[in-house]
């Protein structure tokens, strides 16, 4: 057992705070991003830097305990989905990191970045808070949804199948993948697969799948129409289709 690793919440212990990011949360969370991706280098202060100072309020950290101590964080930033093609990667998202591609004239999705938790403090929900508090920063900035590119962590496993098969099990929940069945949870559908969404990555073999949340106070038939239907759930799917016929 690590004895570095925060006791997990209880009844009787400070419950897990979600805030916004500020500059002292930087080193906790290089710290965190260390020990999730051991093989690829954490946020640095320069593109955390540039995330606060484009978009602060889309910065969240997780804090346990007395001395604020983070176990988990979230990045997003504002953009006009029109200028990107779906099967883009990470990094065209996100101006590699940095957000400069940060757009709240024109954009109306809120893209996420990132969402990591503490491997530590796996279901103790801290990975509802932080969803949480992006789709209320969804809503507060009248948004009309929240896209982003959830890493197959499972797909290097079930390489015997194609990833579209992949997702389509996970999806119907015959197949449980550690990222993008919980996000299914949390209201996202998806709407495509993409191949090189990052790179040097063994769990996913660099695919994702591009998974959507629509804002409920704003979305309408008109904004939904040309949606993709593929990866719906099945039954979800026949139930939209009947609820379109009646409207």
């Amino acid at each position: 057992m690590n004895s570095d690793a925060p006791t997990p919440p209880s009844a009787d212990q400070p419950q897990v705070l979600v805030r916004n990011t500020a500059q002292q949360d930087f080193a906790g969370i290089g710290d965190l991003c260390c020990r999730i991706y051991s093989d690829t280098p954490p946020w640095n202060a320069e593109q955390l830097s540039s995330h606060l100072r484009l978009f602060p309020d889309g910065q969240f950290v997780a804090v346990f305990g007395p001395e604020q101590r983070v176990v988990g964080m979230c990045a997003s930033l504002i953009v006009d989905w029109e200028d990107y093609n779906d099967l883009e990667n990470w990094d065209q998202f996100t101006a590699d990191g940095m957000f400069t591609n940060h757009d709240p004239q024109r954009g109306r999705t809120l893209y996420g970045a990132e969402v990591i938790v503490d491997p530590t403090l796996q279901h103790h929900g801290i990975g509802d808070k932080l969803y949480s508090a992006r789709r209320e920063l969804a809503e507060s900035h009248n948004l009309l949804r929240i896209r982003a590119g959830s890493r197959l962590r499972g797909y290097g496993r079930h390489t015997n199948v194609q990833p579209d098969e992949y997702v389509l099990s996970v999806v119907e929940g015959l197949t449980h993948d550690p990222t993008l069945s919980f996000q299914l949870r949390e209201g996202f559908h998806v709407l495509a697969v993409v191949p090189h969404y990052l790179s040097d990555d063994p769990e996913s073999l660099g695919y994702a799948a591009v998974i959507e949340w629509l804002n409920p106070l704003l979305i309408r038939n008109h904004h939904i129409a040309d949606r993709p239907t593929r990866f719906i759930r099945q039954l979800l799917a026949r139930e939209q289709a009947s609820g379109t016929a009646q409207s």
